[in-house]
């Protein structure tokens, strides 16, 4: 049977840990992160948890039913830290290409905590919070229904499947990376022309673009074709599938 977990009033009654503070579910999550960024997904335990905030293990139970649903309010955290500061405007376009670059970068602040929670679902009021304001830019802006759910639906999967695999790349042990990135100058650029001849055409563009995120590109491409969709909207056209 899960444990039950506590609600917040309940627990900031609770006695301070062992170095004298009270803890918080927000003290649990931005220490999880922390612990993520120093030791990666692999150090994130309810021991080592416990022990970095001078609690017994036992304690964190209390505020998540699990080291899953800690998992989902990591991702929780990033998703509020993306939403930080930003209101719409009214330009449906500036206001989906401003939030699309704050999540990624949200999620690339913190690589481990991203590559750990991109995939998750978290029911959690600031993910709701998020999704509600992007189909609310979007059904404001006059994309019907279908329209506006199927764009959200690549929205957010875009960003969050970007912000996944720019993560992975941060994530990586420094000298893995360097090597990654080097490729595309000491294997890529000198492949023969006579065999690889769309390769080595283009071999310097590929070396300056491909150590670089492709995600603003993405993003733009993806609202050239919404707008599109919502000019065919206006002229009484079809809006895509």
């Amino acid at each position: 049977m899960a444990k039950q977990v506590v609600p917040e009033p309940a627990r900031r009654r609770r006695r301070p840990t062992k170095t004298g503070t009270v803890l918080s579910e927000r003290m649990i999550v931005e220490t999880a992160l922390r612990m993520l960024r120093e030791h990666g997904s692999g150090g994130l335990t309810a021991r080592r948890l416990g022990a970095a905030l001078g609690a017994d293990p036992s304690t964190l139970y209390r505020y998540f039913a699990g080291m899953d649903d800690l998992t989902r309010a990591i991702g929780e955290e990033l998703t509020g830290r993306a939403l930080e500061g930003w209101t719409a405007t009214g330009d449906w376009r500036a206001d989906l290409g401003a939030l699309g670059l704050r999540i990624h970068r949200a999620y690339l602040d913190h690589p481990q905590a991203a590559v750990l929670t991109a995939s998750r679902v978290t029911g959690r009021p600031r993910e709701i919070a998020a999704d509600e304001a992007i189909l609310g830019v979007l059904r404001t802006a006059g994309f019907p229904d279908p329209a506006a759910v199927r764009i959200y639906h690549a929205f957010i999967d875009q960003s969050l499947a970007f912000a996944a695999l720019d993560a992975g790349s941060l994530a990586l042990a420094e000298e893995a990376r360097t090597a990654d990135e080097e490729m595309w100058e000491s294997t890529y650029a000198r492949l023969p022309a006579e065999t690889y001849p769309h390769i080595a055409a283009t071999a310097a563009l590929l070396a300056a673009r491909m150590t670089h995120s492709a995600y603003p590109v993405a993003l733009r491409m993806l609202l050239d074709s919404a707008e599109a969709q919502l000019s065919a909207v206006r002229g009484g056209g079809p809006t895509g599938g």
